[in-house]
């Protein structure tokens, strides 16, 4: 018997730590490295990183190491050299974007392009995890677990961690009840919980649908400022109503709403790519400056749900062919692709114009 967490229980701790400051041990492959996520990071514990010695790195992605002309020659990831008088200013520089314009000469930066990457790959996906900017400081040790308990720091196991944070974590039913909405009285409110600790996930039945037809279904992804401010910069409030109304007129259907808020990076980094979507770049420019990509949102969750609640065929309310492919990819057929145009106004017309030019959405 025992109570020790297991991976996915400590990549969940190691979530948590990161976003509050808290520094994380990565252990693999006979090597080990402290980790601080560059955006929560303080002066005291940056100068305590610095009286540890060694040679920490700032590890950001290729699309942010493209932005400032630095070369990424891990492919997809760059290991910075921190210079000898590092700022907090001179990180949030190199990792956050916000004052690109204002300050564009970061560099020239040096960038290694010997040793393994493995940990500083592991390090960014954590901080994505952790919907923080995509960021790391890391320091090699020489003794990780010796470190991690004599600081009480959690200790990640890369070997083990690495394909847990790129798989899609299942999503396990918690409860259903009846929820009557404006679209249809006939509403039901199902809660779906993924085993990884992240955000749940919810579908709203509207009627009987039976399983073994198929079913009017919108895979919707969370948009607080759309859905529930009513945002004016994107269609997705109206996507989310036209859908529900639509459901509710063909009397069954099923909306799933994703908690993947701004294409999957969250609410804090969609904010962050709004601001510079203001100093003039587009959606996928701003998402590429922050060092995320296109879209990283994981629509396999929808699959999954969509399969344990019994349905395996759909007709899809989409402009997205790529969440048509994911949903052929994970088991479930789509019969048809059913428009869904709304929402267009002068406030977001070049954002729809950038989706479908460099999304493929079929506007």
């Amino acid at each position: 018997m025992s109570f020790a967490p297991d991976t996915v229980e400590i990549i969940a701790r190691a979530r948590a730590d990161l976003r509050m400051g808290v520094p994380v041990v990565l252990v693999g492959n006979g090597a080990g490295a402290l980790i601080l996520a560059a955006e929560t990071l303080d002066a005291q514990r940056l100068a305590d990183l610095r009286a540890l010695g060694g040679q920490p790195v700032l590890a950001i992605t290729s699309r942010r190491a493209e932005t400032l002309k630095a070369r990424a020659y891990d492919g997809d990831l760059a290991r910075v050299v921190l210079p000898s008088d590092v700022s907090m200013a001179w990180l949030r520089g190199v990792a956050d974007p916000a004052d690109d314009l204002k300050s564009p000469m970061k560099g020239p930066l040096q960038t290694l392009r010997d040793g393994a990457a493995d940990l500083h790959r592991v390090a960014i996906a954590l901080t994505k995890s952790a919907r923080l900017l995509p960021a790391a400081l890391v320091l090699p040790l020489t003794d990780p677990y010796v470190f991690a308990g004599e600081n009480a720091l959690t200790a990640v196991n890369t070997v083990l961690a690495a394909p847990l944070l790129t798989a899609s974590p299942h999503p396990h039913p918690v409860v259903s009840a009846r929820l009557p909405v404006e679209a249809s009285e006939a509403g039901r409110l199902h809660i779906f919980r993924p085993e990884d600790g992240g955000e749940e996930h919810y579908a709203f039945e509207i009627g009987s649908p039976p399983r073994d037809k198929p079913v009017l279904a919108r895979l919707h992804s969370a948009c607080f400022t759309g859905d529930v401010m009513g945002s004016l910069k994107c269609d997705c409030g109206p996507q989310l109503r036209g859908a529900l109304a639509q459901m509710g007129t063909e009397g069954a259907g099923v909306l799933l709403y994703l908690n993947q808020e701004g294409r999957g990076i969250g609410l804090a980094n969609k904010m962050r790519a709004y601001s510079l979507q203001d100093q003039g770049f587009d959606t996928v420019e701003a998402n590429h400056r922050l060092g995320f990509e296109d879209d990283e949102r994981d629509f396999k969750l929808g699959a999954s749900i969509l399969k344990s609640m019994g349905f395996h065929q759909i007709r899809l309310l989409t402009n997205n062919p790529r969440k048509i492919a994911m949903m052929e990819k994970n088991g479930i057929d789509v019969v048809e692709r059913v428009p869904l145009k709304v929402g267009e106004t002068h406030h977001n017309r070049g954002y729809l114009a950038t989706k479908a030019a460099k999304s493929g959405h079929l506007l």
